[in-house]
């Protein structure tokens, strides 16, 4: 493990997925950054979905919500939260790496339902922030990151 302050890891994440062409880099970077500053697998997350094929999926709302096909929400996430901000709660089936969609939400000020089922709601208003402590205390001391997962994410982008 290494020490990184959380600065540095969204940097070198961003910096490795601009490389590989991924949209939205940043806001990857960003939200793989949180997940592991409040001791969830981002990097993890982001390997795993790296390796899918499909990164796409059309968001189309139906009678039962939004169906995401398995697509992993690592490329999801910023547009689940654009339509959840215009057109309110919504409810996902067929989620891969729901995980992915907490930091929108919380950033976001939006409810989420349990995001490691395949099937949850998202969407409603966030009364607290739970997480606010955690990244503090990330911002100041740094995260604690698996090197080898952060090099191989580097180097399969060059």
């Amino acid at each position: 493990m290494t020490r990184l302050a959380v600065a540095e890891l969204e940097r070198r994440l961003a910096a490795a997925l601009a490389r590989r062409g991924l949209a939205a880099p940043a806001e990857t970077a960003w939200a793989a950054s949180w997940l592991c500053a409040c001791a969830y697998p981002g990097l993890t997350i982001l390997t795993e979905a790296l390796a899918d094929e499909v990164r796409a999926h059309p968001l189309s709302r139906d009678g039962l919500g939004l169906d995401l096909g398995h697509v992993s929400c690592v490329f999801l996430a910023p547009a689940i939260t654009e339509d959840v901000r215009n057109h309110g709660r919504v409810f996902l089936r067929n989620v891969r790496h729901g995980l992915f969609l907490l930091p929108f939400s919380v950033r976001d000020g939006l409810a989420i339902g349990c995001p490691v089922d395949p099937a949850f709601a998202l969407g409603g208003e966030r009364s607290k922030d739970p997480y606010a402590e955690k990244l503090a205390h990330a911002q100041m001391a740094g995260i604690d990151v698996d090197e080898a997962a952060l090099s191989l994410l580097e180097a399969a982008g060059t």
